[in-house]
């Protein structure tokens, strides 16, 4: 195993952060720490990368404790933390010398595993950090994460912020890094991001809720689930939650998710509780579950 977390547990205050937080991460896996702001992926990646000490608990990278040996573990660890932590005052090149310079490498001849995500950069090499896109920002981050050949990457929401295309190139370069036997681990707040991953851990409240493939975890969804479309969302939300039949309702996407506490439900029934309710020509219809009913369902059952 490259990553072990036992019973990791850190507060701040009367805010607990994390609780009895364990999981294990093979060897060049791409693992998946999966949840909203708050629910304490910053934190334990934080503890992972050397720079927290856990209240309760211990964690290991590549062999290492994160607290013994927290100078080894630094050397082999790629890191790139949720807020851009670069210089911006200097140009894309000079952050790349200067990262490459720390870990005793060259850059113009140790870039061979940052080549192909370089090559996105090089024309802006001489555009100060600080002017570039969202995107290219975190382009360079990356590179400079790698630029020692990590055997360990950490990164924290990635993708927060950047536009949906960024999203998906920077998600490619992520998964092209397999190839290379980097074990990377990597929090996300958005579901979409979970098929990327080998497998993930659903967080909520400092609590891992479920960690498996993404397939297993949709797979466990055992209800019946609608897909619901009016002309007053916000209204059929509402009257939907009333509904002595529903056993959840949320918002998702242009749509309403219903699931009934009765798998007998048929969706004439709920087309006629709306149109009793007011509403003009409800459209319902079953749908099949995502990562993100998993997400709301695991959460009603803690």
């Amino acid at each position: 195993m490259r990553i072990i977390a036992q019973h990791i547990t850190k507060s701040y205050g009367t805010i607990k952060a994390l609780d009895d937080v364990s999981f294990l991460v093979d060897h060049g896996e791409l693992f998946g720490v999966i949840g909203p702001d708050g629910a304490g992926k910053t934190t334990l990646f934080r503890i992972l990368t050397t720079l927290l000490v856990p209240d309760k608990g211990d964690a290991w990278m590549n062999g290492m404790h994160t607290v013994k040996d927290y100078k080894a573990i630094r050397k082999i660890l790629g890191y790139m933390p949720g807020k851009f932590s670069l210089y911006q005052d200097l140009s894309v090149e000079e952050n790349l010398k200067f990262f490459a310079s720390i870990f005793g490498k060259k850059f113009d001849k140790d870039f061979a595993l940052i080549k192909d995500i370089y090559a996105q950069l090089a024309p802006f090499k001489t555009r100060l950090a600080g002017h570039l896109s969202g995107g290219m920002k975190q382009k360079l981050a990356l590179c400079c994460a790698l630029i020692h050949t990590p055997e360990i990457l950490v990164l924290d929401e990635p993708t927060t912020g950047v536009d949906a295309l960024s999203r998906s190139e920077f998600w490619d370069m992520i998964t092209g890094l397999k190839n290379e036997g980097i074990t990377t681990i990597v929090s996300t707040p958005y579901m979409d991001e979970t098929a990327r991953c080998e497998r993930v851990a659903l967080v909520q409240d400092g609590h891992i809720l479920q960690i498996d493939t993404p397939a297993r975890i949709i797979e466990s969804f055992q209800r019946k689930l609608f897909s619901v479309k009016t002309n007053n969302l916000y209204k059929a939300l509402t009257d939907l939650k009333a509904f002595d039949s529903a056993h959840a309702v949320y918002p998702f996407g242009q749509t309403i998710h219903f699931v009934p506490k009765d798998e007998g439900l048929e969706k004439n029934k709920i087309q006629e509780y709306l149109v009793e309710a007011g509403h003009e020509n409800p459209e319902v219809e079953p749908d099949r579950p995502d990562i993100e009913d998993c997400f709301m369902e695991l959460m009603r059952n803690e």
